[in-house]
This record gives structure tokens, C-alpha cells and sequence, in this order.
């Protein structure tokens, strides 16, 4: 099966091998969905054609083949104890092997490094890379990123390898033509074009650090981790997910754009994972209407609503009511924009930043600080081995119980977790571990670190307050 997010209508571009011969009848509708025609000429036949340009790239783009261990199909009966006993069944099924594919673009062939998805890699046993040539090699996970959806493999660089040029995804205009290419539904490598829809797209995941390039290039399940590329042959982004009503492609696709991906790779080559920056503010976006209140010259930026004391932004100089409009030199269009910019900054790097206070332009720098209790592969915290599977975070300000109470939220949890058979639900405020009151996911980390023996979470439920007892 595809993986899909939570938010309806978002579809996530890997593919379980089980479920092609499915798709491609259910999908068959949506083949008339055409990408754009590119205006290039060959010249013996003075005919538009791609293939001069594909014939120096498709050797970069191969297919990513993972192989994990899932809870088996249920079925309701097995549930009921006396079922069960009746039946002589064990308590639990085995975990049953399962097989996905999605695509890879190798970027560095001296080093054998390949970009991907993170969500088509990130419960693999096994990884499996099969290179254009159809040679199959196995890969190593080099690190992961959940924010950003990206990956990085290595594979043996023995092996005589083609990498894709990373080209500047901050030079993109909507209009641009772009030619994607993956492996959708696990037919091999398929090309498609169209052109750059829009840039800096967000809300597409709940918490992602999220600017995507949109485009109407075909993207179907199995083109996750693909290339994006544009007329020049270099790599703008990282296929990554589909607007879909239902589960097809109609024209709405989404990449991870390079530049992002290539600041995500230096850090899993240093560090392993991505050690996320912070000023320790909360923002919101500069709108028109705001801008006319308050009567300012300028469009777009980031409106400062409060600093953390002690924090980067505060040492900064950073007040109440500024408005960020350049970070590290770059334009900030939206709070969005400036959270993933400080979340992929370097830490302990000196960052310039551009404010208007008071109708007047300051500049100011900020010393990045990390994200207190980042973990590995991910921007929130899995605190526990035996909450393995649960994903917490902070409260944002947009959250339902943001200001009504404090905690951890579970952002995600996987259904067949041994907290989630213990009750814990996305949506989930946890307030305390063992009576022991906790206000935030790094709060939440260090308690079920020290917490020894069954673990008592105090857990508020909407308007109810309830204890969730996970073993």
C-alpha cells in the first residue's frame, strides 16, 4: 500500500509491490493528465524532443527497493481472548516481512552517494539500489530526516556511477520547465514533464519543514525520492509527494528543492541526523492587511510575537512586534519560510538578520542555537524504547490546547506500537510520566529516561484527563 499522511488528500509517493497490479487499473483514468510540451529541436528532424537532455541524466535516477518487518494482517476475531484460546493461537501474529519501492538520484559517484525520501526508508531492514544498467546493489542508510522528508544512501562506488549536477533551486521562477523522473508503480524508470506550478508550498505535512516546488509533471506512487530537473540537466529537487483526491496523479505534485536537500545532506554526512537550529521566538506572517495596520512599506516577513528569555533571538536583540524580512542574507517570506531557514541553519554559526522596528531597518546577528533533545533522523523526539513508534513534539500555537495546558504532543504513532495497544492517541497532551509533571517534549524525554519499571502517563484527551500504563 502507499503510504499516506495524515492530512486528507496528501499522499506520500512510495509504493508497496503488493499493491501495483491494483493501481494500475484504478490509476489507468488518470493517464490523460498530460505534462507540458518542452520546446527543443533535435536537429536531423528539426522535431521537439527531450532526449538529448535525458540521454546525460537518466543514469543518475535508480530505483530503491526496501525490504521491513510489519505487524501481520489482523482479523477482529483474533482479538477476543477466548477466540483465541479456543483456537490454541498465539497471542500475537508474527511480523511479516514487507516490500516497498520508491527512487533514488545519486548525487556524488566518486562517493556512491544517493538522495532519497525519508519516508521511503525509514522502517528498512534492507535497502536495495538498482542502478539504470538494471544491476542491483545493496545500500547503507547514511542518515534520515523526517522534517525535510530526505535521505541519504551509499552505495559501492566501485561500480561505474553517473551523478545528477545539484543545480539552484533558489533561481526558480514559476513557468520554469522541469522533467521529472522515478520508477512509479515499480514499472522502471519513467520520465514526465510539465513545469514549475509554484514555490514555496507548506502545510503539506503537519510538522515539515516544508518549501516545496509544485509542479504538473506526472508524479505517481513509486516516484518518491526522484528527480527533479530542470532544462540544464541539474537536479532542482527531490520528488516527494501528491496532492491527491484519489491516489492518483492530477497535476499537483511536490519536490523538495535541492538547495534544502543539499544543506539536510551535509549535515547527515557530519552529524549523522540534523542537528536544527533555533532562535527561540514565535512568529507569525507578515499578511497585507497587517502590513496596512500597522502601516509598513513592506509585503512580506515574519511578525516576532514573542522571545524566549535567554534564547538566540534574545541575545540577538530581537523584540515583540519586529518583523524579520532577510535571514542569512535571504529574503523571508512567511513564518513558514523563516522556520525553516533557522531550522536548517547551522549551529553555532553567526546568522545576519534584517528587521523592521518602529517603520525603521535594523541589522542585527544571531548565534544558531540547537534544538534542545533533537533526535536522530528526526526534529522531534522518540524519548523511550518502549514508546517506540510514538513521535512527540512540542505545542505550537495553532494547536486546539496551546495555552490551556502543557506538555508533549503525540504528533504521530504508529498503530501497532505498544503504546498505541496501550491506548495513547495522536492528538495526545502528555502531562506527566509517573506523577512527575512534564511541559515539553525534551521535559518528556528526560523523565521516561530516568523512569524505571511501568510507565504511567497522565494524559489529557480533549476535555477529558486519563492515565495510559505502557510496560
Amino acid at each position: 500500500m502507499a503510504i499516506t499522511d495524515s492530512r486528507a488528500g496528501i499522499r506520500l509517493i512510495s509504493i508497496g509491490l503488493a499493491a501495483v497490479a491494483l493501481a494500475a487499473t484504478s490509476f489507468a483514468a488518470d493517464a490523460q493528465v498530460a505534462g507540458a510540451q518542452v520546446p527543443q529541436t533535435r536537429a536531423s528532424s528539426n522535431r521537439p524532443t527531450l532526449a538529448p537532455l535525458l540521454k546525460e541524466v537518466v543514469d543518475g535516477v535508480v530505483n530503491v527497493s526496501v525490504t521491513s518487518t510489519g505487524a501481520a494482517p489482523s482479523n477482529p476475531l483474533t482479538a477476543d481472548p477466548f477466540f483465541r484460546r479456543f483456537f490454541d493461537l498465539p497471542e500475537q501474529s508474527a511480523p511479516q516481512p514487507q516490500q516497498s519501492v520508491g527512487s533514488g538520484v545519486i548525487v556524488d559517484a566518486g562517493k556512491g552517494y544517493v538522495l532519497t525520501n525519508h519516508h521511503v526508508v525509514e522502517k528498512a531492514d534492507e535497502i536495495m539500489v538498482t542502478l539504470a544498467d538494471r544491476r542491483t546493489v545493496p545500500a547503507k542508510l547514511v542518515g534520515s530526516d523526517a522534517g525535510t522528508d530526505v535521505a541519504l544512501l551509499q552505495i559501492d562506488a566501485s561500480h561505474t556511477l553517473k551523478a545528477i549536477p545539484l543545480g539552484d533551486s533558489d533561481k526558480l521562477e514559476v513557468g520554469d520547465f522541469v522533467v521529472a523522473i522515478g520508477n512509479p508503480f515499480a514499472l522502471g524508470q519513467t520520465v514526465t514533464s510539465g513545469i514549475v506550478s509554484a514555490l514555496g508550498r507548506s502545510g503539506i505535512s503537519e510538522e515539515g519543514f516544508e518549501s516545496f516546488i509544485q509542479t504538473d509533471a506526472s508524479i505517481n506512487p513509486g516516484n518518491s525520492g526522484g528527480a527533479l530537473i530542470d532544462l540544464d540537466g541539474r537536479l532542482i529537487g527531490i520528488n516527494s509527494a501528491i496532492l491527491t483526491p484519489a491516489g492518483g496523479n492530477v497535476g499537483i505534485g511536490f519536490a523538495v528543492p535541492a538547495n534544502m536537500a543539499k544543506q539536510v545532506m551535509q549535515q547527515l554526512l557530519e552529524y549523522g541526523h540534523v542537528r536544527r537550529g533555533r532562535l527561540g521566538v514565535s512568529v507569525q506572517s507578515l499578511t497585507p492587511d497587517l502590513s496596512e495596520a500597522l502601516g509598513l512599506d513592506v509585503q512580506e516577513g515574519a511578525v516576532i510575537n514573542a522571545v524566549e528569555p535567554g534564547s538566540a533571538g534574545a541575545k540577538a536583540g530581537l523584540q515583540p512586534r519586529d518583523i524579520v524580512v532577510r535571514f542569512g542574507g535571504m529574503p523571508v517570506m512567511s513564518a513558514a519560510d523563516l522556520r525553516n531557514k533557522v531550522g536548517l541553519a547551522p549551529v553555532g554559526t553567526s546568522m545576519p538578520l534584517t528587521v523592521i522596528r518602529d517603520g525603521k531597518q535594523h541589522e542585527l546577528r544571531a548565534q544558531i542555537a540547537e534544538t534542545p533533545e533533537t533526535s536522530r533522523g528526526s526534529t522531534e523526539g522518540q524519548p523511550s524504547e518502549r514508546l517506540t513508534g510514538v513521535v512527540f513534539r512540542d505545542l505550537a500555537r495553532d494547536d486546539p490546547q496551546y495555552g490551556k495546558v502543557q506538555g508533549a504532543l503525540v504528533a504521530r504513532i504508529d498503530e501497532a506500537s505498544p503504546a498505541a495497544r496501550s491506548g495513547l492517541m495522536p492528538g495526545d497532551v502528555v502531562t506527566a510520566v509517573n506523577r512527575s509533571a512534564v511541559k515539553s517534549a525534551a521535559e518528556l524525554t528526560r523523565a521516561l529516561r530516568s523512569a524505571s519499571g511501568t510507565i504511567a502517563l497522565s494524559v489529557v484527551r480533549g476535555e477529558s484527563q486519563l492515565y495510559v500504563v505502557v510496560r
